[in-house]
């Protein structure tokens, strides 16, 4: 059996490595000999997955962040297409990534018309209020929708989408991490040190944009706080260098980590970070946190003025329940002192610290039951068409 993967970005590589892994473990158990090609990154690469082209490093968020990558995506497609139509697979799993999969899929109804297409992990469209054209396109490429949030599958299903809700995969990965003692110890961190994580960006593009930011704040944040320590992890190497001159400018007291982003959520007494996958890892680990979303100024006004882009939140945990679990700064009001502000009464403020848990709690309710990797391994495995 051959399954086709494509995927994108630093948390679409996750995502993917951790269903590769489930699809050769649920495939040796039934004795399924398996192939796995992937459009990708580098750990669904360490996963078993035979990349056709790396995707990992040209993700952006916005309207103007995209236009460096149109060309490079366009071609690393046109190469892969061509590849499929030669060689088709027996299942097409498109998972996220909402531009080029979408693509994808058009490309696969039309060449590979009896090529299942399975929908994993889909675009937030129920969250953005898309147009109808929108809705209606995916539709049309998706034979079945595998749903992470019980209100992205009422969604999709309302617009006449076959849906069958799985549950978060992440659920399976924390179940996993590491203790906050254990980390600490680890990592040489003293139980009673006020430790705050920095997450500024799984893309390049986001770095200009949001370590000056964040690394001002903490340095305002340190001058109130004087005892604590800041821990960055870097989520592909070829950010370091950048990042080790930007934060050198700052005097802060931090340590900067190549990889290792679980170890530094688990060790975190708060985080400050932008809004992704690593929201619902650290609600997981349970580690207060602030959220702040910034994009290119031009970005945000197409997006406002032109397309009348409404969200009622940016951050997974709070789209989940619907309500304002974790403070979130959206472009303007992502200001230093605001952070500065929502950080310290997060971090010293014991009620806040024990309403952000009861939260949390509430929260994972919702996600469903471990062991979703392995069924939706499984969905893949047996689809019928």
């Amino acid at each position: 059996m051959q399954i086709f993967i494509s995927t994108g970005e630093v948390s679409g590589d996750l995502q993917g490595s951790l269903l590769v892994e489930a699809l050769y473990r649920q495939a040796k158990q039934q004795n399924i000999p398996l192939d796995i090609l992937a459009l990708g990154g580098h750990l669904m690469e360490a996963a078993g997955a035979k990349l056709l082209g790396n995707t990992a490093g040209i993700g952006s968020i916005g309207i103007v962040e995209a236009l460096p990558f149109i060309i490079p995506t366009w071609l690393m497609q046109r190469r892969v297409k061509a590849y499929l139509r030669d060689n088709p697979p027996d299942v097409l799993i498109l998972l996220d990534y909402m531009g080029p999969n979408v693509a994808f899929g058009k490309y696969a109804r039309k060449y590979l018309p009896n090529v299942p297409i399975i929908y994993y992990i889909a675009p937030q469209s129920w969250v953005w209020a898309p147009n109808n054209k929108t809705i209606e396109q995916f539709a049309e490429i998706t034979d079945i929708l595998l749903a992470i949030f019980p209100e992205e599958a009422r969604f999709f299903e309302k617009k006449g989408v076959n849906v069958k809700w799985v549950g978060h995969p992440l659920l399976d990965r924390m179940a996993k991490a590491p203790t906050r003692e254990a980390t600490r110890q680890a990592l040489g961190l003293t139980e009673d040190q006020r430790v705050v994580a920095l997450f500024p960006a799984s893309r390049y593009q986001e770095l200009k944009h949001h370590l000056p930011l964040i690394c001002k704040a903490a340095q305002k944040l340190q001058e109130k706080v004087p005892d604590v320590h800041f821990l960055l992890p870097i989520s592909l190497k070829e950010y370091r260098h950048t990042i080790e001159e930007m934060v050198k400018q700052y005097d802060l007291s931090i340590t900067l980590f190549d990889g290792q982003a679980m170890e530094v959520m688990a060790a975190a007494d708060l985080a400050i970070t932008k809004s992704g996958t690593v929201n619902l890892e650290l609600a997981l680990l349970n580690v207060p946190q602030l959220v702040f979303f910034l994009v290119n100024p031009i970005t945000i006004w197409i997006a406002r003025n032109i397309l009348k882009f409404s969200v009622p939140f940016i951050s997974p945990i709070n789209l989940i329940v619907m309500k304002e679990i974790v403070p979130e700064l959206l472009q303007e009001e992502a200001t230093i002192d605001r952070i500065v502000d929502e950080s310290l009464d997060l971090l010293l403020n014991p009620e806040r610290r024990q309403k952000t848990f009861a939260d949390y709690e509430e929260m994972r309710t919702l996600l469903g039951e471990i062991g979703v990797c392995d069924r939706v391994a499984n969905e893949i495995l047996h689809y019928q068409k």
